[in-house]
């Protein structure tokens, strides 16, 4: 089906409306074999709050960007590589159900769909998609992901040393390597993580310590289940974003 598609008129025509929506500032996505599977407006876990965002499947990558005008202008698109991504299913909590985790070395982060249908075909059209592309490719599914940052509103007091409060004075900052909320004083050091940035990234002083001595491999796990309940969950794997002021 999506090979039949790949060159046709229509699907042509979609892609283009998907480029003219992101204007100038988007990255082209045109290109010879690129099938837009479908698109939808999804949940995204920031780090201040929940925020929608517009979604767009490709046979190869997943685009997303803020809304500007629904249908009609979006900003800060977002490509994320269909082959370095995998998917975990969320538990319902509270206010946010039909979740699920999307997982790459360089980001990952929760989603939530507004039914369980659409979340279930969500997740069926993507890992079709990356199932696809790995065949083709002959390469195995990423073992290495980012850590899912801890919501900045799930930690009031630093989640290393217990014992600094966040205030406007002292501000929060999350750990490349296990996604903590930190404050300045733990996460003072910087470490290369080349899956992340080119430039060393924040980490809290007992990721640091772990990486500089070469124990990384050691690190105890957080749970890829992501829970907003657990107020202070064991470290896993990294994420990346703009310094400690994005919104996103």
């Amino acid at each position: 089906m999506v090979d039949r598609l790949a060159n046709s008129e229509a699907n042509s025509k979609r892609i283009a409306l998907v480029e003219g929506c992101f204007g100038t500032a988007g990255q082209p996505l045109a290109i010879p074999g690129r099938v837009l599977i479908g698109e939808g407006v999804l949940t995204k876990l920031c780090r201040k709050k929940p925020k929608a965002r517009q979604f767009f499947l490709f046979n190869d990558i997943l685009v997303y960007g803020n809304i500007v005008i629904q249908k009609k202008k979006y900003n800060k698109q977002h490509i994320i590589p269909l082959e370095n991504v995998t998917i975990d299913s969320i538990e319902d909590e509270g206010d946010l159900r039909n979740g699920w985790l999307i997982k790459t070395p360089t980001k990952s982060f929760a989603v939530y769909a507004a039914t369980a249908t659409e979340k279930s075909e969500w997740m069926n059209h993507i890992n079709k998609c990356v199932s696809d592309l790995l065949e083709k490719s002959g390469k195995s599914p990423s073992s290495e992901h980012a850590a899912v940052w801890v919501p900045d509103s799930e930690a009031t007091v630093c989640m290393r040393c217990q014992k600094i409060k966040f205030t406007p004075v002292s501000r929060r900052h999350h750990c490349r390597k296990c996604g903590f909320v930190v404050c300045g004083p733990c996460s003072e050091k910087k470490f290369l993580l080349p899956s992340q940035s080119s430039k060393p990234v924040r980490v809290c002083e007992f990721c640091y310590e772990q990486l500089a001595g070469g124990q990384a491999a050691s690190l105890p796990a957080r749970s890829d289940s992501y829970s907003r309940s657990s107020k202070f969950p064991a470290p896993s794997v990294s994420d990346d974003d703009d310094e400690d002021d994005s919104s996103d």
